[in-house]
């Protein structure tokens, strides 16, 4: 546990926080500044700062929490989708705890998460695909 994060000091029951569900490895609770009612925080329970190139284990819990989760979500706020991301290194945020935010979406609503488009460039986007699979 590290001291001076917030999120391990939820998850050890030291801060308070909405939570929404835990088990033994992850802990879900609700954005103390949410961007859409609902808007849920998953964490592992251990400080790491990222999800996808951890353990494992630690990413199947997480997203295993995150699927439980947006199902009660589902069930209760009857949204019309979801957003799920997740941002590691130095563009997490505040918090460097790995977290992946679950936000339900509804038709009305003034989330935006836009991506900037760009043509792929067909030599650039085949060489990056030979590399890919041969580091896989």
């Amino acid at each position: 546990m590290d001291d001076d994060c917030a999120f391990c000091r939820i998850a050890a029951g030291d801060r308070s926080a909405h939570v929404l569900y835990e088990d033994e490895r992850t802990i879900a609770f609700l954005d103390h500044q949410p961007a859409e009612a609902g808007h849920t925080l998953v964490v592992p329970r251990t400080h790491v700062e990222g999800v996808l190139t951890g353990e494992d284990e630690t990413g199947t819990a997480v997203f295993d929490t995150v699927r439980t989760v947006a199902a009660g979500l589902e069930s209760v706020l009857e949204p019309d989708g979801f957003s799920v991301f997740h941002t590691t290194g130095p563009l997490v945020g505040t918090v460097e705890h790995a977290h992946v935010h679950l936000v339900p979406r509804f038709t009305d609503d003034d989330v935006s998460l836009s991506l900037p488009r760009k043509q792929l460039v067909e030599d650039e986007v085949a060489a990056l695909t030979d590399d890919v699979r041969e580091a896989i």
